[in-house]
């Protein structure tokens, strides 16, 4: 399964998604920094990829008019291991059919 990660997600997550076999791109590398969120929505649907993010309220405003591959919101935690722990058991517990098409939360 891949993944595109949003500019204000934490490097470490990138780590823990390669380590579990997963394709990985980061949002700067495949698309103009400049680039709006319907854009990036756009983008995610016609690679099939899952968005990763913490940008919880434009993208959740966004998934409800625009068709999107799947949305992982990221909720921010004392620290970078909660975050990791709570992605982990998200991946674990929706599987790749929970995942796509839907808004999740981790």
């Amino acid at each position: 399964m891949g993944f595109l990660l949003d500019h204000d997600v934490p490097e470490d997550l990138t780590y823990l998604l390669r380590e579990l076999g997963h394709d990985v791109l980061h949002l700067r590398e495949v698309l103009d920094p400049e680039a709006v969120d319907a854009e990036v929505l756009r983008f995610v649907l016609e690679i099939e990829c899952l968005l990763v993010t913490c940008n919880r309220d434009d993208f959740l405003a966004l998934a409800d008019r625009q068709s999107h591959h799947g949305i992982i919101v990221i909720i921010r935690r004392r620290t970078r291991a909660e975050e990791r722990a709570a992605l982990l058991r998200l991946l674990q517990r929706a599987g790749d059919a929970g995942l796509s098409n839907n808004v999740n939360f981790a």
